[in-house]
C-alpha cells in the first residue's frame, strides 16, 4: 500500500488549502481513510476521517466546521479542504488508511501511512 500526500504549503491565517492523498496497491473503495497531523514537539493527532463510501465523516473538535474531508473512489483519492486556517493548524499532515470500512480516531488503528505534507500558517 502506498499513500502519496500533497497540497501543503505556506499560507496566511484565514486562507484555505486543499490536501490530496492518492492511494495505490489495495482495494481503496473498501477502506476508511483519515488525516492526522503532528506539530513540532507534539504528538500526532487525529484530524478527520471518512468511511469507505463517504457516508460517515468524523472531525477533531479543533477543526470541525473549518475542515471538510471527501473522497473520490474512482480516483483512489481523498481530500482535506481546510478553510479559515489558523497558526495552530501548522503541522505535518499525514494521510492514513486501515483494514476496515469505518473511521477510527486512534492512530494505532491505521496500518498504512503517507509521507506527510507540511502546512504552515503564518499570523
Amino acid at each position: 500500500v502506498q499513500l502519496q500526500a500533497s497540497g501543503g504549503g505556506l499560507v496566511q491565517a484565514g486562507a484555505s488549502l486543499r490536501l490530496s492523498c492518492a492511494a495505490s496497491g489495495r482495494t481503496f473503495v473498501l477502506a476508511a481513510m483519515a488525516w492526522f497531523r503532528q506539530a513540532p514537539g507534539k504528538e500526532r493527532e487525529f484530524v478527520a476521517g471518512i468511511s469507505w463510501n463517504g457516508g460517515i465523516e468524523d472531525y477533531a473538535e479543533s477543526v470541525n466546521g473549518r475542515f471538510t474531508m471527501s473522497r473520490e473512489n474512482a480516483k483512489s483519492t481523498v481530500y482535506l479542504q481546510m478553510n479559515n486556517l489558523k497558526p495552530e493548524d501548522t503541522a505535518v499532515y499525514y494521510c492514513a488508511t486501515r483494514d476496515g470500512t469505518y473511521v477510527h480516531t486512534r492512530e494505532r488503528e491505521y496500518l498504512y501511512w503517507g509521507q506527510g505534507t507540511q502546512v504552515t500558517v503564518s499570523s
